[in-house]
């Protein structure tokens, strides 16, 4: 709807002081002239409005100029009452105030959107922690907020997965991302993109020195980025299993994300499902299914599993 779109582009403009016409267009979803149309039509209704030319242009309202807007749908009310993440706010120690702070924006919608605004947030909930996560270890996720939003270089202590010893790192951070319940630091090392999980960094120092991030780019893209590096890491190993029927909807849920193609039916009990992993050794992860899922191919996995379980079978030998 117009009305909606006008209304956005306000909220956009009182935010920043130039938007290019472009960028409002594709955060709008409409043509660059379907814009111009609509700045002419706020113009028309007397809101000041101004447009600047050149490399780094943008339409922009008068400094001063402010509006209430209370123009909320009934999805838009239920859209910020579905607490996605309820965990997150927790971890950074912002719980109290992200409560307080819903208690007014609750206050401050059409009353005829609060009922709905208010069962959403009763019927609602999303979990970002995947089953079976097991504890993690702590780390003050809120020093490490307060050091992010400083904006200037950080030391790091960190030990990467498998080792024990602890490195030194001096990094140029974007910002935190919260993955299906793990916390990562996002920051430029030697100019180079890096993701450090959070729970194996031991110690954060904020240094004086300014942060020296890439020009235009901003945490979503390197994100982005990091997010394609990982899920495109090789080929990886292809496993060929066999699972029960029975027990597929618990391995699915603990292990799916390794699936690489759809269960096919392989008799009344049984159905077939191919893995991949990024190499040999990850299929000991199949070993917590006992003998609810079986390892038919490569040979090489199951060499490699027999070898796991005849080692992990001594220990427990009297």
């Amino acid at each position: 709807m117009k009305f909606d779109r006008l209304l956005s582009i306000m909220l956009v403009l009182q935010h920043r002081r130039l938007v290019p016409a472009k960028e409002l267009a594709e955060l709008l979803e409409v043509s660059q002239r379907t814009i111009y149309r609509d700045l002419e039509a706020l113009s028309a209704a007397g809101v000041p409005v101004y447009a600047e030319r050149g490399k780094h242009g943008g339409v922009g309202l008068l400094a001063g100029f402010r509006t209430d807007v209370t123009g909320l749908t009934t999805d838009e009310a239920r859209a910020l009452f579905v607490l996605s993440a309820r965990g997150a706010h927790a971890a950074l120690g912002l719980d109290q105030a992200f409560g307080s702070a819903m208690r007014k924006v609750m206050a401050a919608l059409p009353a005829p959107h609060r009922p709905a605004a208010e069962l959403t947030s009763r019927r609602i909930l999303v979990d970002p922690d995947r089953w079976l996560a097991g504890p993690r270890p702590d780390f003050p996720l809120d020093t490490l907020l307060d050091a992010v939003l400083a904006d200037r270089r950080l030391r790091l202590r960190y030990r990467h997965s498998g080792q024990r010893a602890v490195r030194g790192y001096t990094v140029d951070p974007y910002g935190l991302v919260a993955k299906a319940g793990v916390w990562y630091l996002v920051a430029d090392h030697r100019r180079r993109p890096y993701l450090y999980r959070t729970e194996r960094i031991s110690r954060v120092t904020v240094t004086p020195e300014p942060v020296r991030r890439r020009p235009g780019v901003e945490l979503a893209q390197v994100w982005d980025e990091l997010r394609r590096q990982v899920e495109q890491r090789g080929d990886g190993i292809r496993i060929e299993t066999r699972i029960r029927r029975s027990r597929l909807d618990m391995v699915t849920r603990i292990a799916g994300g390794y699936f690489s193609g759809p269960p096919e039916d392989d008799g009344p009990d049984w159905v077939r499902v191919p893995f991949t992993y990024p190499e040999l050794g990850a299929v000991c992860h199949l070993l917590q299914f006992h003998a609810d899922l079986e390892v038919t191919a490569p040979p090489e996995a199951r060499d490699y599993l027999s070898r796991a379980a005849s080692a992990i079978s001594a220990l427990y030998r009297d």
